[in-house]
């Protein structure tokens, strides 16, 4: 079936991932590499982080919960210093692709986020959130998970978005920098591309829609960072 749409993740895609934040603040602060993660990987549909990006919990409820799930691994760290490590730097690259790509296909974005920070992109400034709203307005249709109350990678998000656009699971792209999240979309039919690199997912994008994005055109037309 020919691709009729382009389904994306934001964090991790159109911006640095936030798990390089992650590892400079356990570095700085003497914890075990990837802690963040691992508890994250923890009861993943019900724990702290499911739960706030459900918007089942507030950022207080988040705080303690976050605490007492990472106390119980040995390294006491709060959930409000986490929240802050989520922002991270647009790609510019990625956003010129989603341009080129608005103009010959469906775009949406389904993201999981929580209600704090500045705008759906959780940005910690107002001029990320800014920037990150402009991206976000490119979009033919958004799903976020805090005001869905439901999160990747349920497959019934995915299928809220292929109703909200109007196209068939097995017409879509869906990029992501999550194997968890992509493994849903592929089962549901969509063609999945996770996300590594600006370099891989630009290829990868390439490879499945056909179109041709030029190096230097991408730069050129990059919102600046």
């Amino acid at each position: 079936m020919a691709v009729k749409a382009v389904i994306w993740d934001f964090g991790g895609v159109f911006t640095t991932s936030p798990f390089e934040a992650f590892n400079r603040f356990e570095a700085a602060r003497g914890l075990p590499r990837d802690l963040i993660r691992q508890i994250n990987a923890t009861d993943p549909h019900d724990n702290a982080w499911a739960k706030f990006e459900r918007a089942e919990i507030d950022a207080a409820g988040f705080d303690a919960l976050f605490l007492a799930e990472s106390t119980a691994r040995g390294h006491a760290v709060r959930g409000a210093e986490v929240l802050p490590l989520l922002s991270g730097e647009l790609r510019p690259a990625m956003v010129a692709a989603l341009k080129q790509c608005k103009a010959a296909f469906k775009v949406g974005c389904i993201t999981n986020n929580m209600a704090q920070g500045e705008g759906p992109t959780m940005a910690a400034t107002a001029d990320r959130g800014r920037r990150g709203a402009e991206v976000m307005a490119l979009f033919d249709k958004v799903i976020e998970s805090s005001k869905a109350g439901v999160r990747k990678p349920d497959p019934r998000i995915y299928q809220m978005m292929c109703d909200a656009l109007g196209v068939a699971p097995a017409a879509c792209v869906y990029l992501d920098d999550l194997g968890i999240n992509c493994k849903p979309a592929a089962q549901l039919g969509m063609t999945a591309i996770k996300v590594s690199s600006e370099t891989q997912a630009l290829d990868a994008l390439e490879a499945a829609t056909g179109l041709v994005f030029s190096r230097e055109l991408v730069l050129a037309q990059a919102t600046p960072a």
